[in-house]
Formats: C-alpha cells, sequence, structure tokens
C-alpha cells in the first residue's frame, strides 16, 4: 500500500495513526447492528457509543469530563486492530485478550508523537481500569450498546450462543458503577428480553 508523505515529521506521525486507526472499520463484532442482518464493525460501535455518551451525559455522575469520556470510547477498542475483538460470553478466549491488547496497544499508540501516544494510552489504561467516574461512566456506555442492539435484534447474538439472563446481568452488572438510572434501564431491558425469549431464563 503506498505510503502518504506529508509535512512535518509530527504530522507524518499523526496522519500514519489516522490511517492506521481505519483499520477498525474491518473488525466485526459480535453484535448486529438495526438496519441489517450483518455485524457491526469497531468504527461503527465507537462513533456510535461516542454519541450515546453525548445524549445520555445528563445521566452521568456531576461534575464529570465529557470529552474525556468520549476520548476514551473513541480510542479504547482501537487495540482491537490487532488483538480482535472477543464476545463477551466467550469466557475461554477472554483469557489472553488483555495481553494481546496491552501488545496492540504499545505499537498503535506508539504510532503518535511520543507525548500524544502516551497521552492517548493513558486514556485506553485509565478506561480499561474503570477508577476514574469518566471511565465507569465511559464503560457503562459501552456495555449498554450492544445491550440495546441485543434487545432490538430480538437477540440474535443471544440466541445463537444460548445466552441466559444471568449471564447478561453479570457482564454488564458494572454499568451501575457508571449511572444508577442506566442500570435501572439495562435491567428493565434484561427482564423485557427474557420475557420476550430473546434470552435464556
Amino acid at each position: 500500500m503506498p505510503k502518504l508523505t506529508v509535512g512535518s515529521p509530527r504530522l507524518q506521525q499523526q496522519i500514519d495513526f489516522i490511517l492506521e486507526v481505519d483499520k477498525a472499520k474491518g473488525i466485526l463484532r459480535s453484535t448486529r447492528v438495526t438496519v441489517a442482518d450483518r455485524f457491526e464493525n469497531d468504527g461503527e460501535h465507537s462513533w456510535h457509543v461516542a454519541l450515546i455518551a453525548l445524549v445520555l451525559a445528563e445521566y452521568a455522575p456531576p461534575g464529570i469530563d465529557l470529552l474525556r469520556v468520549i476520548a476514551m470510547l473513541l480510542l479504547h477498542d482501537i487495540v482491537e486492530i490487532d488483538a480482535g475483538d472477543v464476545n463477551v460470553y466467550d469466557e475461554e478466549a477472554r483469557v489472553s485478550q488483555p495481553v494481546r491488547e496491552r501488545l496492540a496497544a504499545d505499537r498503535i499508540y506508539g504510532l503518535l508523537p511520543s507525548e500524544q501516544g502516551v497521552e492517548f494510552r493513558n486514556l485506553w489504561e485509565e478506561f480499561e481500569a474503570r477508577e476514574s467516574p469518566e471511565a465507569r461512566f465511559a464503560a457503562s456506555i459501552d456495555r449498554l450498546q450492544p445491550l440495546l442492539l441485543n434487545h432490538h435484534t430480538q437477540g440474535a447474538t443471544w440466541r445463537e450462543r444460548e445466552v441466559t439472563r444471568d449471564q447478561v446481568v453479570a457482564v454488564n452488572a458494572h454499568i451501575a458503577d457508571g449511572s444508577k438510572e442506566l442500570w435501572e434501564l439495562a435491567s428493565a431491558v434484561i427482564d423485557d428480553a427474557r420475557d420476550h425469549g430473546y434470552l435464556e431464563s
């Protein structure tokens, strides 16, 4: 593939990063989109969760830095360009995922100018740790989105994998750490999915 050469070394690194992360559009997730019988890709997911955070910002903890939340949501799945996406209900595949993602973070964020790469890598680490209010809210949005899509597609992915209500509750329970109101919504969605037969009891 031809390499685009631009002005300053700093701008060159940033353009290299921008072109590299376009590959996220080719990483398929295990959640279907609502408009067609196909899987969502990481680029679509990142856009959607960032937009959801903007729309649902009023349910975040008081004083939260929304720009930081959106930055985490846009950055956190970039590592899947190298590491791939793993279904949250595939416990065996998830065991080795953290190691693969750290190696991916080293490479991909390392494409940027050093201080910008460190800043973005730190946001990724913050999201993964879920210790700040911003990270907890970002993580709650990241889990709410596939929950809503799974319900709207009549549990397509859940039914294929014979996922149970208890499994969905366990995987999504940390939504409550980011937003009490969003966890109440998620709980209602889960119960409705069970009632409609989208989930195993």
